[in-house]
């Protein structure tokens, strides 16, 4: 178990008088226990489950395919095991919970993620017991990461930002896309990632498509090359985006990329504890506003078990920002004929932003011979 969210995680029952905590989704389930059930996300039915009491005990749920691994990761704690063509999850954790002394207590529950008849079956087992949604109260939680999180997104945004230079390193005029997405995918795994999320290659006239993956295109002279990957570790992402451009960028290119840096050097000093997150987003629109090209809603969002969390940099919705907070912070442009973006990772402190995807020297585009 992570004893430091462990510690969170009673601090705040304590705070909003709840007896204990059932982490259902794949990200709580590893907030808690530092890894994912491998099948969990894949194959919704399969739940699992991690149940923290006020008085700091915990206990486990876990799909009998997958009670080895679980057994194997946490080998002295509390494990109890449903037959999946049973179908007795909730039985099994509605027992799990009258054993912890929770059948008339009031409880915390990801509402937001369990399914609906998975819930009526649990209220009809445990008929006393109070449920509470708590999907806000984990989100706030994880806002703020603790000093073993931003170790552990430190050294995977490293390895996603190196494993994104080496394959533009790697690659020349007349290679594919698909030879990038294969440099990049094993350079993640080669530096120490355990999986990767959202691939996204897109060169030429496609580098103005925001989220697509790789194809057979070939390089060629004067294109824009956008790569973004989210390298994973202990089940917390990394965002990082990176351009380049094949033998020699176009004076419009190299226009939006200067105003670039002069946004990440903005964005910098802005983003610090006590700023205003809209504050921080009107600033980076006045330097954005320069190019001429229309932004998006959000210049930054919050990563780490997911993709995006809260808070945002955007147009809607106001934070204060607080150190600990871990942000993918992107300014980009997908104009008619082609793209172009910056995505780093960045942790909130005292004195501004603190780059964790430092890598990459990003003053200039990456050129591709």
């Amino acid at each position: 178990m992570n004893l430091d969210i462990i510690d969170k995680l009673v601090r705040a029952m304590e705070r909003e008088e709840l007896d204990a905590l059932v982490l259902l989704s794949p990200e709580n389930f590893a907030y808690a226990t530092g890894f994912i059930v491998p099948s969990q996300p894949i194959l919704r039915w399969r739940h699992a489950a991690v149940v923290v009491t006020r008085d700091g005990r915990s206990a486990l749920l876990a799909v009998d395919m997958e009670a080895t691994t679980v057994r194997d990761r946490e080998p002295g704690t509390d494990l109890r095991v449903w037959a999946e063509f049973e179908n007795n999850a909730m039985p099994v954790l509605a027992d799990l919970l009258r054993d912890l002394g929770l059948g008339s207590s009031r409880v915390g529950i990801e509402t937001g993620y369990m399914p609906a008849r998975d819930a009526d079956a649990l209220r009809k087992l445990l008929p006393t017991v109070r449920w509470e949604a708590a999907d806000g109260l984990l989100d706030r939680l994880r806002m703020v990461k603790t000093p073993r999180e931003l170790d552990v997104l430190r050294r995977v945004s490293r390895i996603t930002d190196t494993a994104i230079r080496e394959a533009f390193m790697s690659v020349k005029t007349g290679d594919t896309e698909m030879d990038l997405a294969g440099a990049v995918t094993a350079g993640l795994y080669r530096l120490g990632a355990e999986h990767f999320r959202l691939l996204i290659v897109a060169t030429g006239e496609r580098s103005r498509l925001p989220n697509v993956g790789p194809t057979d295109r070939k390089l060629r002279r004067g294109d824009l090359i956008r790569l973004e990957v989210f390298g994973v570790l202990q089940g917390y992402h990394a965002g990082v985006c990176r351009t380049g451009a094949v033998q020699e960028p176009s004076a419009e290119a190299e226009r939006i990329w200067a105003n670039f840096v002069g946004c990440r050097d903005l964005l910098s000093e802005r983003i610090r504890e006590g700023a205003s997150s809209a504050q921080v987003y009107r600033d980076f629109l006045v330097k954005f506003g320069e190019l001429g090209y229309d932004p998006i809603s959000f210049v930054g969002h919050g990563i780490g078990l997911f993709l995006h969390e809260e808070p945002y940099l955007g147009s809607v919705g106001d934070w204060t920002l607080e150190e600990g907070m871990v942000l993918g912070v992107e300014p980009l442009v997908y104009g008619p004929e082609f793209g172009l973006q910056m995505k780093d990772v960045v942790v909130v402190t005292a004195d501004g932003a603190e780059r964790l995807s430092d890598v990459t020297d990003t003053d200039s585009l990456l050129i591709v011979p």
